[in-house]
């Protein structure tokens, strides 16, 4: 085959300059063809500012988006060797009929850890360690846009796995199946901690998950290359991007459920309980809004990796970028359409069952788009029988089996039919573990020069490839056969008459071949960090910005920030033609474009390595502890340095707020017919992001407000749904009293008022009016809470009374949580306007804080409509 490399510019990526001014900084832009590499001097001060310090203090404080993605990384492959452990002892016990190796609650936490692990615990976490490696190289920017934030989403989920994991060496693990079903996994059936363990360690790591995905969205939105506008974003980004979307609308709806059934296990609610008018299919509903949307949160980024480098050796760009873009999109936005796919036999109306199997058939048609894409980069291109090639080439034919059957199941006879068999466990395993494992291993090998620095072992890459192949094959196909030929899934042995040996003795074979394999490819990758061949810059031949970067790749990633004109820079005709980028060298700071069109906008201060988010993630995960083992003192003891932590978290830094001038250190000038670099004909005066929309935390809060909305969206559908389905007067005590609650309406809203009033105050410079607004808005916010605990007092029910109790109760003090968290913010708002932290040019913070605040407001508002105002609206009719 031809192996002749594409196009590669010979000059290193561009570089800017900021001298601050005192509106804004001054960008100056630079060339970048024959620019000589930076000076020594410089090169050794980024390292300075940028680099993670030595030792244990590093290790715990670094936000390096490149060591929190290798951690990812690792701490995956861990989880997927436990679930794989687990999944070999299942079929050590299913190899023959009658076996004894496991009794039936030994299997029963097996089969529910090994779908948790493989799940939650590896299928996401891997492909965030790719992404956050990845992203900041492959966007051409210093880091990620929320770094501490970035280290907290890791810390939190090692945290939740070990929760998760902490009591299955004792016997109380999960054991009610991944997807955990009511009434199966309520107090009354399973009394045990097990179920209460999984409860709380998904909320965990639902925080996990949200934060991570508001950091994907964000560094999306603003930190980007100049000149890379969302037609030329790399393949890449696609597929994270669309699931970090999905997640911030989809995890709420999980972490719902499960605190609900923490609460009715614990104390004593009804949300499932159909001796109080609950209804168990609510949990059904609640998972499955996020559990299918998952699957392709856990599908989409594999398929980006293969998108981004299948294309490197078939020796041309992407077949169809366009339609594969909004094929990823479209993918998601039908998925959160078709939750209904797994519900089809709980009893359904005839209609649903027609618009969600129409919908499960839809699906298809942008999957399939992609298939075709890839099929037409090998068809046109110039294919390299790389390692990394071969595992997208099996992705592709993984992905098109674990399609059809998805389809197969979406026709709802056939569904009925195969429903809880063993064919749905083999199209669960082609689509989450084959669609993920492969992209993954063939990702691994593609990158692993750029993590480390040295290649992969490149013929035993070639056999480990083809064990692993025959491995999964072997192991899961069969269990087409076996489900076709009546097995059920979920039982941990099975009679010698029928007819299920001969199926289920090869998938055992088969999945210890392909344990064999996962063993060869991880011998080959100690093997490679220490004897693996020296990469160079660019040993594939690839397009994408990260390989224009030394391997492993400097702290600071870029020393000159790239401009880019096309999707494949390093492939681009004009590749060798006059770039211009700038230089950025004089303190921790990244430069932020424009959300669409990815111009120059704004200067960012990024944050140094903090130990804040390790505290913050272990006083989480000890909180969750405290509440698993119901200890008041231990929980609060918890939540209370939570409190300091995101108090150190957000204070402001006064050398973050003062701007002093420096001057400007232009790179050596090519030789071109330009103006010089740094002359004032080729600058740009940048703000600092410390003001409105420009601050990274201002898209930070508007994501967490995304995310916070679909919780109380959801919990919304709960209420309305519990109501549709209860028999019971709604509410049991009558009309609501609609006086002291309007009164008490009234009070936040003003409060928004004076909120808004603080902010404009202060940029007007009149900040002792400022500090008096926002005091008499914090007043109202407490006079709010005071009726709200006065008006919870005069219920005649509490929240374990009965259903509308749960719910009323839950649904008021999720809010009054909200608010509460609110007024501290406000107070510590009006702190930092009496200290003179802010004016007209730095008000970043308080933005943020107005923003949450009209936020909780305008949630305030639904609430009160559906507990207060509607039930005269249903009595009217």
């Amino acid at each position: 085959m031809n192996e002749t490399p594409a196009p590669s510019p010979a000059h290193p990526p561009s570089r800017v300059t900021v001298p601050a001014r005192p509106r804004g900084a001054r960008l100056s832009r630079v060339p970048e063809t024959g620019l000589p590499p930076l000076d020594a001097a410089t090169e050794r001060r980024l390292e300075a500012i940028w680099e993670t310090r030595p030792g244990w203090r590093g290790w715990l404080s670094s936000v390096d988006h490149k060591t929190i993605g290798i951690r990812y990384l690792v701490t995956a492959f861990v989880f997927l060797l436990l679930g794989g452990t687990e999944a070999l002892i299942m079929r050590a016990q299913l190899a023959r009929p009658n076996e004894t190796l496991l009794t039936p609650q030994q299997y029963d936490q097996l089969f529910t850890m090994h779908g948790v692990t493989m799940i939650f615990l590896y299928a996401l976490p891997v492909l965030s360690g790719f992404s956050n490696y990845l992203w900041p190289l492959v966007l051409g920017s210093r880091d990620m846009a929320f770094p501490r934030l970035n280290a907290l989403s890791y810390w939190v989920f090692l945290g939740s796995g070990i929760l998760l994991y902490a009591s299955f060496p004792r016997g109380q693990g999960a054991n009610a199946g991944w997807f955990n079903y009511v009434p199966l996994a309520s107090a009354t059936y399973d009394p045990g901690p097990n179920i209460d363990v999984y409860a709380l360690g998904m909320v965990l790591l639902g925080i996990s998950t949200t934060v991570g995905a508001a950091n994907f969205v964000i560094t999306f939105l603003r930190m980007r290359a100049t000149g890379m506008s969302i037609a030329r974003l790399p393949i890449l980004i696609w597929g994270t991007l669309t699931a970090s979307c999905a997640n911030l609308l989809a995890v709420p709806s999980v972490s719902l459920a499960f605190f609900m059934l923490w609460l009715d296990r614990n104390v004593g609610t009804h949300f499932f309980d159909t001796s109080a008018d609950g209804r168990p299919l609510l949990w059904q509903h609640l998972f499955w809004i996020f559990a299918h949307p998952w699957v392709y949160v856990v599908v989409l980024p594999a398929m980006g990796i293969v998108s981004e480098a299948l294309p490197t050796f078939c020796r041309r760009p992407i077949a169809a970028y366009s339609a594969v873009a909004l094929s990823t999109v479209a993918t998601m936005l039908v998925g959160f359409e078709v939750w209904l796919h797994h519900m089809f036999a709980t009893g359904l109306p005839p209609l649903a069952l027609a618009f969600f199997g129409a919908a499960s058939m839809l699906i298809s048609v942008p999957s399939a788009i992609a298939v075709f894409a890839w099929i037409a980069t090998i068809w046109s291109g110039k294919p390299v029988f790389k390692t990394p090639f071969f595992y997208f080439a099996g992705f592709v034919l993984m992905f098109t089996v674990g399609g059809v059957s998805g389809v197969m199941t979406a026709a709802v006879p056939l569904d009925w039919q195969l429903t809880d068999t063993y064919f749905v466990v083999a199209h669960l395993h082609y689509v989450l573990l084959g669609i993920n494992v492969f992209p993954v291993l063939g990702g691994l090998v593609y990158w692993f020069p750029k993590f480390t620095g040295r290649l992969m072992n490149e013929r035993f890459g070639q056999w480990t490839f083809w064990v692993l192949f025959a491995g999964f094959n072997l192991g899961f196909f069969p269990m087409h056969i076996s489900g076709l030929l009546g097995m059920p899934r979920r039982v941990y042995t099975y009679p010698a008459d029928m007819g299920w040996n001969t199926a289920n003795l090869v998938t055992t074979i088969g999945a210890f071949v392909f344990a064999i394999g996962i063993a060869m490819f991880i011998g080959n990758v100690f093997y490679s960090l220490r004897r693996g061949e020296r990469a160079g810059a660019n040993p594939w031949q690839a397009a994408g910005l990260e390989w224009s970067v030394p391997s492993p790749p400097p702290p600071y990633n870029f020393a000159i920030l790239p401009s880019v004109r096309s999707r494949d820079p390093l492939w681009a005709d004009d590749a060798r033609e006059p770039r211009r980028g700038f230089l950025l060298h004089r303190g921790r700071e990244a430069l932020g474009v424009t959300p669409l069109t990815g111009e120059p906008d704004v200067i960012l201060k990024m944050p140094a390595d903090s130990y804040a988010p390790f505290v913050l993630g272990a006083a989480a995960t000890l909180a969750f502890v405290g509440l698993l083992l119901r200890s008041v003192s231990v929980t609060a003891l918890a939540v209370l340095i939570c409190a300091a932590a995101l108090l150190a978290w957000l204070w402001p830094r006064r050398e973050l707020l003062q701007r002093e001038p420096f001057a400007l250190q232009p790179a050596p000038p090519p030789a071109t017919d330009g103006p010089e670099p740094g002359s004032e004909d080729d600058t740009l005066a940048l703000p600092i992001g410390s003001a409105g929309e420009h601050a990274g935390g201002w898209w930070g809060v508007l994501t967490l407000v995304v995310t916070e909305a679909a919780l109380f969206g959801y919990l919304i559908f709960s209420y309305l749904y519990l109501a549709s389905q209860s028999a019971q007067p709604w509410p049991p005590e009558g009309l609501p009293k609609l006086g002291i609650s309007g009164l008490n309406t009234v009070l936040l809203l003003a409060s928004s008022v004076f909120v808004w009033l603080a902010g404009a105050l202060v940029r007007r410079a009149r900040a002792r009016l400022a500090f008096a607004s926002m005091a008499f808005s914090i007043a109202l916010g407490i006079a709010f809470v005071s009726i709200q605990f006065s008006e919870w007092r005069e219920r005649p029910y509490g929240i374990a009374s009965n259903l509308y109790g749960s719910l009323y109760f839950t649904i008021t003090g999720l809010h009054m949580a909200h608010v509460i968290v609110g007024i501290v913010m406000l107070i510590a708002l009006a702190v930092w306007i009496a200290r003179g932290y802010f004016d007209g040019r730095r008000d970043a913070a308080l933005m943020i804080g107005g923003l949450y605040w009209h936020f909780v407001d305008v949630v305030w508002l639904f609430i009160f409509s559906m507990l207060y105002l509607s039930p005269y609206w249903m009595r009217g009719r």
